[in-house]
């Protein structure tokens, strides 16, 4: 592989210059990037079943830059990467979410380098070219700026104003995941719909499927039916944004998700087009509930419904969740044995229950 490597000076320039166009990627934790990481960067920890799928090639990773990326380069910087590891040789990392990315956005014709000594060296040479989490939580009160670059995942693009707009994924980011999503709620357990915002007006369906609880993950659509009397809303006003805290209402959302569940009454999660809001409340759910690590809870969903595609920041939020709960990144505990529990078959619509012992 060709000299990819980039300087923290060339960095210090490029943040200087007064038309920016360079997009800075952070490969490091949550945790670390939380803490603190190079300004104007966007956090891109990935869990090792999205990393898969880039590397096998089913997940397009241009999707997950504004567009077009083939004008505008793109930076990759992890805690303190001085050097590339040959292709195929023994010191290559596989699970290096850098040279995965780094890797398939030179392969789709990107401009894509690496930051030479990471997050470390620079922070060292330029600690006010950084910003902190101090400096994170200040800027949270005040508006997102127009110019705040933008990641998307699978082809959902994240506009720069926390509008509340979901696109559809690309095909060529999924076609190899499954047939095309359907187009209306998919059971994910007995009784839990997940949908999108058409869903949540149609009544004939609503009725259906006995669904008399809707989880509504939007902060402007309305309830449409809450007056009639016949159903229970619950709305989260959240958009689909980079810089939203989707997690803090996970406790809420899941307590709203129970009742409606111990009730014997069907419920309806849903977003705008249902695939990354309602989408991430429905595996926080699943990993609470059923003690399913990040990757089962995302692949039950994802075998139901093909088109789902969290937003990255959305997914970080799912790994903090995932830690809080306990649970292994690799394997799932199994549920306590006073819960019946349920899954679908990806083959068909069935539904099995899950022997505890």
């Amino acid at each position: 592989m060709e000299d990819l490597g980039r300087s923290t000076s060339w960095l210090r320039a490029e943040l200087a210059s007064p038309s920016p166009c360079l997009h800075i990627l952070d490969c490091r934790s949550r945790e670390l990037y939380d803490s603190s990481h190079v300004e104007r960067a966007l956090s891109v920890a990935l869990p090792g079943l999205l990393l898969r799928r880039l590397r096998k090639g089913n997940l397009s990773v241009r999707s997950l830059l504004p567009e077009p990326p083939q004008d505008n380069p793109v930076l990759l910087y992890d805690e303190g990467t001085l050097q590339l590891p040959h292709p195929g040789g023994q010191e290559e990392d596989e699970d290096s979410v850098l040279v995965t990315l780094l890797q398939k956005l030179r392969e789709e014709g990107c401009l894509a380098y690496y930051l030479q000594g990471g997050f470390h060296k620079f922070q060292a040479e330029w600690p006010h070219l950084c910003e902190t989490n101090l400096d994170t939580a200040s800027a949270s009160s005040s508006p997102v700026p127009l110019a705040a670059p933008v990641v998307g995942l699978g082809g959902l693009s994240l506009s720069s104003d926390c509008s509340d707009a979901e696109s559809e994924p690309l095909s060529s980011g999924m076609e190899s995941e499954g047939a095309s999503p359907p187009s209306f709620p998919v059971q994910i357990l007995p009784n839990l719909y997940l949908g999108s915002a058409r869903d949540s007006a149609n009544l004939d369906t609503l009725a259906k499927l006995g669904i008399s609880y809707i989880l509504n993950v939007t902060p402007n659509l309305p309830n449409l039916f809450e007056k009639n009397g016949d159903f229970h809303y619950k709305q989260i006003p959240i958009s689909d944004h980079w810089s939203q805290n989707l997690s803090q209402f996970f406790p809420e959302a899941i307590e709203f998700i129970d009742e409606a569940l111990s009730r014997n009454c069907g419920i309806l999660v849903h977003c705008l087009a249902g695939i990354s809001r309602s989408v991430t409340v429905t595996v926080a759910y699943l990993m609470q509930k059923l003690n399913l690590s990040l990757n089962d809870a995302y692949d039950l969903v994802k075998r139901k419904k093909s088109n789902i595609s969290p937003n990255f920041n959305f997914m970080g939020q799912l790994l903090d969740f995932e830690k809080s709960l306990g649970l292994s990144r690799g394997s799932s505990r199994r549920p306590a044995s006073s819960q019946a529990c349920f899954f679908t078959s990806p083959a068909d619509d069935s539904v099995f229950e899950l022997d505890p012992t």
